[in-house]
């Protein structure tokens, strides 16, 4: 899940997915900005079919926020897949 979670991140911010580490976040990735942070949460939701509310979504700082997040939700977060 992990790299599902890295490729969809890289596409949506158009880094390398060798770029997105557990601190990055709009402070270190310059295309983390408002309207991809939005983007990010609509594509999290659609596929690992979770439904975040809005403290969730704007508490969210870094990549290791996204991977808790979603370990609330059940998805576990394994680099084997």
């Amino acid at each position: 899940m992990i790299k599902k979670l890295k490729d969809l991140l890289s596409l949506i911010l158009d880094v390398p997915i060798e770029a997105i580490k557990d601190d990055s976040g709009p402070h270190n990735i310059d295309t983390w900005d408002s309207f991809n942070g939005l983007l990010i949460a609509s594509e999290l939701e659609r596929v690992f079919n979770v439904k975040f509310t809005m403290d969730e979504i704007v508490s969210v700082k870094t990549v290791k926020d996204i991977k808790e997040a979603l370990e609330r939700y059940g998805v576990k977060m394994t680099e084997d897949d």
